[in-house]
């Protein structure tokens, strides 16, 4: 409402427009709660002879939340203002051209009480209160996300958020994704579809990693909206995690070996066995992520779309893409480990080796896969393949692009 002092003392209110985002909202007087020596006194005019309004945006009752609280005044400077909810909890912001602007945004269900010092020409401060009351979320959007909180990683790991509904306004949301690291690594968001046809935005450096570099993501989400159909997101998400040694898989499915190589030396050439040739069940190329260690898992191949090749008990079984292309024991294949690629798809190698290769290489590790008989490059929503995509492409693929 706007409420504003009259000569007689007598109060006049008119009944503001809806409460929608963009409606003009309310204008209180700074004669509601004043500090100042004439506090209390209505009729009087601010020290410089012209009344003190303050407006605050948003206001009154079941109000959209995901907008920046603002205040304004006319006759009179912004000393302070407060923005707090019923749990204590502050908004933080700064006067700025226009007036005061909250750093974050309303979150949906919850009430906030203003609280404006203002100050006339004159040197009178007024003290203004009032308070608005945010709609529930219709629809709450979540996030999974990678790596967790504290690990070390390897030097292709990047920062994954996988959304649970659709985010149509992806600017928006990738505004509010903040990511620093400790030595100013040079990286970009991305945007894709994963693998489970879900919208996902991952963070990836321009080059691996350098070691030793700690990393943290602060998604400020809480009061974003995702735009059409996702809905609100109704709290943060933080993690911190730090880069190991430059440890990098090479593998060559010509000579039907794998080579782990760490800061710059060879530690172990192993043989296996790779995909077989002239199908479906020729391995991928290019670049893979180590995306988790499994252990001992159930492989089955229809739920690869093989048909009912395999449905097997696999051990020491390392995940490099959603699709189904693992590092693993292959004990049944040993005859063919550095002669043949025989696999469904796999790499694999011996139980000995694979227990030994198992304990050495961590989530995040590259495997760089190459052979002239694959089946191409694992798009970037497969795993991580965001490595078969040119810097320049990848870039391309931000929505602040």
């Amino acid at each position: 409402m706007t409420v504003r002092r009259a000569q007689a003392g007598r109060i006049r209110v008119r009944a503001a427009a809806a409460a929608v985002l963009l409606a003009p909202l309310a204008a209180c007087s700074t004669g509601s709660g004043g500090t100042g020596p004439d506090d209390g006194k209505p009729g009087e005019r601010a020290g410089d002879g012209r009344p003190a309004t303050v407006t605050v945006t948003p206001n009154g009752r079941s109000v959209r939340a995901g907008q920046p609280v603002t205040v304004t005044v006319s006759g009179g400077t912004i000393a302070s203002v407060t923005v707090t909810d019923a749990k204590g909890r502050t908004l933080k912001g700064a006067v700025g051209k226009g007036g005061w602007r909250s750093e974050r945004k309303a979150v949906p269900g919850t009430t906030y009480t203003v609280k404006a010092v203002t100050r006339t020409e004159g040197g009178t401060e007024k003290t203004t209160s009032t308070s608005f009351t945010t709609a529930p979320a219709d629809k709450v959007n979540k996030v999974d996300w990678r790596p967790g909180e504290a690990v070390t990683v390897g030097v292709a790991q990047p920062v994954s958020l996988v959304f649970d509904n659709p985010v149509t306004d992806k600017a928006g949301v990738e505004r509010q994704l903040k990511l620093t690291t400790s030595n100013d690594t040079e990286g970009s968001w991305g945007w894709m579809k994963d693998w489970s046809g879900r919208d996902r935005v991952d963070w990836r450096p321009k080059t691996y990693w350098e070691p030793g570099t700690e990393v943290t993501l602060r998604a400020e989400l809480d009061g974003t909206d995702s735009g059409k159909g996702g809905g609100f997101f109704v709290r943060d998400y933080t993690t911190k995690f730090t880069v190991g040694s430059r440890q990098i898989v090479r593998v060559d499915l010509d000579t039907h070996e794998l080579t782990l190589e760490r800061d710059g030396r060879t530690v172990r050439t192993i043989p296996v066995s790779g995909g077989t040739p002239g199908g479906i069940k020729r391995s991928w190329g290019g670049t893979s992520v180590l995306m988790a260690k499994e252990g001992t898992i159930n492989m089955n191949s229809e739920t690869v779309g093989l048909a009912d090749a395999y449905d097997k008990m696999v051990d020491y079984s390392m995940r490099l893409t959603w699709s189904g292309m693992y590092a693993h024991a292959a004990p049944w294949n040993n005859k063919y480990m550095g002669n043949a690629n025989m696999s469904s798809g796999c790499i694999g190698m011996s139980d000995a080796n694979a227990a030994w290769f198992y304990a050495q290489v961590r989530p995040g590790d590259p495997f760089e896969i190459k052979g002239k008989d694959t089946k191409g490059v694992p798009d970037p929503g497969n795993g991580f393949g965001e490595w078969n995509v040119s810097w320049e492409k990848w870039q391309d693929m931000s929505a602040l692009a």
